[in-house]
């Protein structure tokens, strides 16, 4: 094995380790008791931010995608209004609603199977097969999304980035946790998903993202043949079309493996949308009641 293949084994394996490690460490929580789950998730949401912003600084990918103080000013407002003002919105008014209408069709269709386990294993197990459950319909939705310009316009937002960075994961439109939501709630509502593998879901699924937007050298490995990771979702933020329409799969890449929309392009010019160039915050906030004239030309 020469030098290049060793740093490639070497950097594809952190994303697996921290990924899989912070939903074992949710598991044994759920199973133990030994922490309050909710807060257990909270402290995995929001600390690796901090870590991978500070390991961007030291070894990033691409230093033409280091953050200045502009960027990080962006960055926080996306983050505290996503955990704290339009997450909580929609958990309230939208997720329970929909996720008690499907649980109740689960229990009146008799469906035989429930992700629910008793040991971290089996959470986990569970929850990687909730995941890649609702990720199916997460796929087709993001897919879709690409392909009309009503839907585009509520997705165009996150689109809109210059640089690749952790808490870009997190640049994403209210108007869009609608359909970011439905996945979770079709799925792990209709497979009776308990409190336990929703939690374990919940971190493998965010921990993902924030590791896939970062601006870190990892490579895929073994762990891409199933998972999305940095290589393939920057790919699908190049500001190229036809680069841009592939890899849709947010925490997993094996829909787009199967349905033909993969691309191991290891190589992209630059990320963004349309003109490339870094949009203001209220423009950014506006795009969806903007004229498909006026997104065209952004």
């Amino acid at each position: 094995m020469d030098k290049q293949s060793r740093q490639a084994l070497l950097w594809s394996l952190p994303q697996p380790v921290v990924v899989f490690g912070c939903a074992l460490l949710t598991a044994s929580a759920a199973i133990s008791g030994w922490m309050d789950v909710g807060l257990l998730v909270s402290i995995l949401i929001f600390l690796p931010i901090l870590l991978i912003l500070m390991l961007e600084i030291l070894i990033p990918k691409r230093r033409d995608w280091r953050l200045n103080w502009r960027d990080l000013a962006e960055d926080s407002f996306w983050v505290v209004a996503t955990y704290f003002i339009w997450v909580p919105i929609f958990d309230k008014h939208y997720d329970t609603p929909i996720s008690e209408l499907f649980s109740s069709l689960r229990d009146v269709s008799n469906f035989p199977f429930r992700l629910e386990a008793e040991s971290m294993l089996g959470l986990l197990g569970m929850a990687l097969i909730g995941v890649i459950a609702k990720e199916f319909i997460g796929y087709w939705s993001h897919r879709v999304q690409h392909r009309f310009m009503f839907l585009w316009r509520i997705h165009a937002t996150h689109h809109h980035i210059a640089k690749m960075s952790v808490a870009r994961a997190d640049r994403t439109h209210p108007l869009e946790f609608l359909g970011l939501n439905l996945g979770s709630a079709i799925a792990l509502a209709y497979l009776g998903a308990s409190d336990g593998v929703v939690a374990v879901a919940l971190v493998i699924t965010l921990v993902s993202a924030h590791l896939n937007h970062a601006n870190l050298p990892l490579t895929p490995g073994i762990f891409g043949w199933v998972f999305n990771t940095p290589a393939w979702h920057q790919l699908h933020h190049s500001c190229n079309y036809d680069e841009s329409n592939t890899n849709y799969g947010c925490t997993v890449i094996l829909w787009d493996r199967l349905f033909g929309t993969f691309s191991d392009q290891d190589s992209i010019e630059r990320v963004g949308n349309g003109t490339g160039r870094q949009l203001s915050l209220l423009t950014q906030l506006t795009i969806p009641f903007r004229s498909n004239e006026v997104l065209r030309n952004l």
